[in-house]
């Protein structure tokens, strides 16, 4: 059976934090489904400029973890912003870590892990302006292009976006021998 991978967002994502990702695990033979509170499409942002839209596949409301196999968190500041005061959206974000399940979060994407309360005494990473926050919620934060903390999966920005996927990809049993190196974090 195909792994699914559930990918929350909404207005205001990084482009290229959706949607290379996506493609990547789509042609690493995931199936991919795209859940936001928001019905209809979400348009993204390709670092200040507004960018192209994605259409929803599921309304928030209607996922459950039970479904999927890991979570992916796209940055761009509005979207994890705004996500973050959405209960539904921590909820989940807390089913998947209790489950043990992948949680890949990119730039931004974080401050979804902190709203869940699930990065104390975790290692992480994230864009600069949120690491006060990560470390504020009790992380062990680090900079570095991916970490791997059980099973968290955070990174920087989208230039980290080919480590970030390779180690998700890893994560789910895929990608094999050549898949790109991870920086695993240190054992507690």
């Amino acid at each position: 059976m195909t792994k699914r991978i559930l990918i929350l967002a909404t207005d205001g994502f990084e482009t290229s934090e959706l949607t290379e990702p996506r493609r990547l695990l789509n042609e690493a033979g995931f199936e991919t489904v795209l859940a936001s509170p928001k019905q209809g499409s979400i348009r993204g942002l390709s670092h200040t400029e507004w960018g192209e839209s994605v259409t929803v596949d599921k309304a928030l409301g209607d996922v459950s973890e039970d479904d999927f196999d890991a979570l992916l968190l796209p940055g761009g500041q509005i979207n994890p912003d705004i996500l973050r005061m959405e209960q539904g959206a921590v909820d989940l974000v807390k089913a998947f870590d209790a489950s043990g399940k992948p949680i890949a979060a990119i730039c931004h994407g974080p401050w979804l892990l902190v709203e869940a309360n699930i990065v104390m005494g975790r290692t992480v990473t994230g864009w600069p302006s949120i690491r006060t926050d990560l470390r504020n919620a009790g992380a062990d934060v680090v900079d570095r292009d991916v970490v791997v903390d059980g099973n968290l999966i955070t990174s920087r920005k989208p230039d980290d976006i080919p480590a970030f996927s390779a180690a998700l990809i890893k994560a789910l049993g895929g990608g094999g021998a050549d898949a790109a190196p991870q920086v695993e974090a240190a054992a507690h």
